[in-house]
């Protein structure tokens, strides 16, 4: 029954990889976490929406490096992510490029730390560590994140409370930037499979 749902057996190969928001100024964000090597593209990219915290609101696509994979469109010309592997792209050591939402450009590296082999009391995908927060869709890319933090900080700004509204927030302690939970980036990783 796992080998139809597409989940790995005991003995399949399974990647851990590291998940790494680009360009953002300060504490790094990023998710480590277990696949199965086989994972398709369209897979992965819902991986890594509910690993990191996004809410999949925006077009994504994959590059290695000379090809573009995401989701079939004629306008946009990408390979069809659902009809690539991870595996048949990347081995240990290499990387692809993710990038969520074309408007704020959230670039992300996927780096393939290493192979290791599926456990039969394994549940796959699975995040092992991780750190800071995920930044709100629709920010405005790294440069919005970081005066959304400089807002937050700043109970005088002017523009303090239009923010915690904004954010759907009465206290601005409720947002913190340096804050992962791993229990909750698993959880979300549960409900997406």
């Amino acid at each position: 029954m796992r080998k139809l749902s597409g989940a790995p057996e005991a003995g399949d190969p399974i990647y851990q990889v590291k998940i790494t928001l680009l360009n953002i100024e300060g504490l790094p964000v990023w998710r480590r976490v277990l696949v199965p090597a086989a994972i398709r593209l369209d897979r992965l990219h819902a991986v890594v929406q509910a690993a990191m915290g996004w809410e999949n609101y925006h077009l994504h696509y994959f590059l290695d490096g000379q090809t573009h994979y995401g989701e079939a469109d004629p306008e946009l010309q990408y390979r069809d992510e659902r009809q690539v592997r991870l595996d048949e792209l990347v081995k240990p050591g290499g990387r692809l490029l993710y990038t969520y939402d074309f408007g704020d450009g959230w670039d992300h590296e996927i780096l393939v730390e290493e192979a290791t082999a599926a456990t039969a009391d394994g549940h796959y995908p699975r995040c092992v560590a991780g750190q800071a927060a995920c930044p709100p869709e629709d920010v405005g890319g790294t440069g919005g994140y970081a005066r959304l933090i400089q807002i937050l900080g700043d109970p005088r700004h002017e523009e303090h409370q239009d923010v915690l509204h904004w954010l759907g927030l009465e206290d601005p302690s409720r947002f913190d930037p340096a804050g992962f939970d791993l229990d909750e980036a698993n959880q979300s990783l549960t409900a997406m499979a």
